[in-house]
């Protein structure tokens, strides 16, 4: 990865677009700490200090911002809004058949589904901020008076109205710094916002264990233990993503005129972990919704919030399962095993030992069955047992807080898999530029 870096520093267009994404990402960061007209900043971060032990929806999407949402900044909502639109518009090609056309029609259908995904995700962040906006005024977070940044002589009606629109305008611009890094950047400018998010997160609890260094005798041992089981995970992390079941093929020899064509044997690359962190995402987004709901109208306390609430038993009993039932579900749609064999068929290619066709399709489901269940299964361990062990960890052992929450299993994997691509890009970036110059000499 170093190696990487330094050959791409060596290269000046590489150099630039890495330029580029750093002040790209700077922007976007300083937008995280400037705080909205209207919300009293110093109530909000005093709630968010006082729950930071219980994972509500707000506490993980401050987490995933940067503490944005804490900070009361413009770009609070951060890419959520235009993650879940990019969600939800690929399920939907599978169940509108318009949606279905766009996405083959080549480039003017990727421009078609690049303009539904940004109505959808302005639709989604007026709905997100309504949300946030009611929860806050219910709270008593929305000031039309002194004890603001910002002094505002007006109804709280209309200073909630004021919020929701830069809350809104603030995701519109979030999505536009992620497309430009996509465009101008090295690339997949999406997940490196939501990864610098992360790591910000991160970064300010190690901050803030280290300031408490002189005060707290086990405070150093804290952060190290803390460190040794993030690496440790992080490694489990990489050795999982890179693994891949390899389906030799081999191609039948042709012989075209006086030319022979084929012969050549070759592998079908199978994931174990082909959907990524999609469905632990789609599993917490479901299992906290009701807790959101319950936030916004101030309810405190009932029998969702003691079985299911964020961290009890039986909260992880379910995420389990609907992790379980999305990576499947996932699977299913991404893999299409008829598809490959028919083309291995057309082709001249055949798995050794299986007939070509339905036979060959039957073979390739099986597989994909049981690298699925496997890295169904190592999704639900990755985002259940860094979860109970440092709640263990923190009950037992007096953890800090601050550095238990900095990194959650959704997070690891975010950052695991953003760095892994980034390194791949930066590795295709450079093989790019080299080939170009051996074509020039």
């Amino acid at each position: 990865m170093f190696q990487t870096l330094i050959n791409a520093l060596k290269n000046k267009e590489v150099r630039t677009k890495l330029l580029f994404t750093l002040l790209i990402l700077f922007i976007y960061r300083v937008g995280c700490w400037i705080p909205v007209p209207g919300l009293d900043t110093s109530l909000l971060a005093a709630q968010f200090e006082q729950t930071e032990n219980v994972n509500t929806f707000l506490s993980l999407l401050n987490g995933i911002t940067g503490d944005a949402l804490q900070n009361g900044a413009l770009l609070a909502l951060g890419i959520s809004p235009y993650i879940n639109a990019s969600i939800i518009a690929q399920l939907l090609t599978i169940a509108i058949p318009a949606l279905e056309r766009w996405s083959k029609q080549g480039d003017e259908g990727k421009r078609k589904m690049a303009m539904f995904t940004r109505v959808l995700t302005v639709v989604l962040a007026v709905i997100q901020a309504v949300g946030i906006v009611y929860s806050f005024g219910s709270a008593g977070y929305l000031s039309a008076g002194d004890n603001n940044v910002f002094s505002l002589a007006m109804p709280v009606q209309l200073v909630g109205f004021l919020v929701g629109a830069v809350l809104v305008g603030g995701a519109v611009f979030t999505m536009w710094l992620g497309e430009k890094l996509t465009d101008l950047g090295i690339g997949n400018g999406i997940s490196l916002i939501i990864f610098v998010g992360i790591l910000s997160t991160a970064g300010l609890a190690i901050v803030e264990n280290i300031t408490q260094w002189g005060t707290d005798e086990n405070a150093p041992w804290y952060l190290v233990i803390f460190l040794v089981l993030v690496i440790a995970i992080f490694g489990l992390i990489t050795f999982i993503d890179g693994a891949e079941r390899k389906v030799p093929v081999q191609y039948a020899k042709q012989i075209k005129g006086r030319k022979q064509y084929g012969g050549q044997s070759t592998h079908i690359p199978i994931k174990v972990n082909a959907s990524g962190v999609l469905p632990i995402i789609f599993a917490t987004a479901i299992i906290t919704f009701p807790q959101l709901i319950m936030q916004m109208f101030n309810v405190t306390t009932n029998w969702w919030i003691e079985w299911c609430g964020s961290g009890q038993p039986l909260y992880f009993v379910l995420s389990g399962l609907l992790i379980l039932f999305f990576s499947i579900f996932y699977a299913m749609i991404q893999f299409q095993p008829d598809e490959i064999a028919r083309n291995l068929q057309q082709y001249g290619g055949f798995i050794p030992g299986i007939r070509p066709g339905k036979a060959t399709a039957e073979y390739l489901r099986k597989v994909s069955k049981r690298l699925t269940l496997f890295g169904a299964i190592y999704l639900a361990f990755v985002f259940i047992v860094p979860s109970v062990l440092f709640a263990l960890l923190q009950n037992l052992a007096g953890f800090s807080s601050s550095l238990t929450n900095a990194f959650s299993s959704t997070g690891m994997l975010i950052v695991v898999s953003v760095a892994l691509e980034f390194q791949k890009q930066l590795e295709s970036q450079l093989m790019m530029r080299q080939y170009r110059g051996f074509l020039k000499q």
